[in-house]
Formats: C-alpha cells, sequence, structure tokens
C-alpha cells in the first residue's frame, strides 16, 4: 500500500524530512532563519533539485549549519559571507543530483528529435504519389 501511496504523492520520508527541516527553521532565532530561509529560497530556485531525497539532505545540512552558527553566536554575515549568491552556489556545488533545468533539456531535445523523424520521409529516393508535382510512376510521360 505505501508503494502506491508513493507513487501518487511522492517519497513519505523526504516529506517528513521537509516538515522536519521547517520545524528547524521556525526554531532559529530571527536573523538565522530570515538569513537561512532567504538561502533557502535562493538554492530551492537556481538548483531546482527534481529528485526530492536530494534536496532534502542539502536542507538538511544547511540546517545544521544555521543551527550550530546561532549556538556559536557567529554572525549571519560570517556564514554566508559578502556574497550571498556565491555562497549559495558554492554550497549547492556540494550536492549532485538532476535538476528540473536537466530534466527539461532532455524533454526538449526528445521532442525535436521525435519532431525530426516524423517529417523526415522513409526513402527520399522515392517520389510522393500524394504531391500533385510528383511524376505518376506508371506513366512514361507520353500521351496516347
Amino acid at each position: 500500500m505505501r508503494h502506491i501511496v508513493e507513487t501518487l504523492i511522492g517519497n513519505l520520508d523526504d516529506k517528513r524530512r521537509w516538515r522536519d527541516h521547517k520545524t528547524r527553521v521556525k526554531a532559529l532565532p530571527t536573523a538565522y532563519r530570515t538569513a537561512a530561509e532567504a538561502v533557502e529560497r535562493y538554492l530551492l530556485r537556481v538548483g531546482a533539485f527534481s529528485d526530492g531525497h536530494v534536496m532534502v539532505d542539502m536542507l538538511e545540512d544547511l540546517d545544521a549549519l544555521f543551527d550550530q552558527a546561532a549556538a556559536d553566536g557567529t554572525p549571519v554575515r560570517s556564514i554566508v559571507g559578502e556574497d550571498p549568491a556565491d555562497f549559495a552556489e558554492t554550497f549547492l556545488a556540494s550536492y549532485s543530483g538532476k535538476n528540473w533545468i536537466d530534466k527539461e533539456r532532455d524533454r526538449l531535445s526528445e521532442s525535436i528529435d521525435h519532431a525530426e523523424a516524423a517529417s523526415t520521409p522513409a526513402d527520399p529516393a522515392e517520389p510522393d504519389s500524394t504531391r500533385p508535382d510528383s511524376p505518376d510512376p506508371d506513366s512514361t510521360g507520353e500521351q496516347s
């Protein structure tokens, strides 16, 4: 039964882990929560993983980073540096997995291949008798 449910709505463990992640972020002190939510938003838009498991792994690691920084009193700017986008992209580079855009690139290529195959005649040497300007293959070109 679990297999059927997961097929319909996705991996239940990943959904539980997602909820746990959101709970951990809400428990952070305000400055850390705001920063963690901003980094998460950026990661989810730039990374856009098609594999939920990889995405949740990444977010749990982000939680651990911000949890530890909050516990140690590390300033937010010391976590993300002067360029938060660079921090987020470096953080993201540590996680491999197919991104949404990778799936879309594959899908686009497959669609174009399919369109090309559908529009290519089977044998270009054979005349197409459905075209009005094609000569009749039984005709010798002479009129009787």
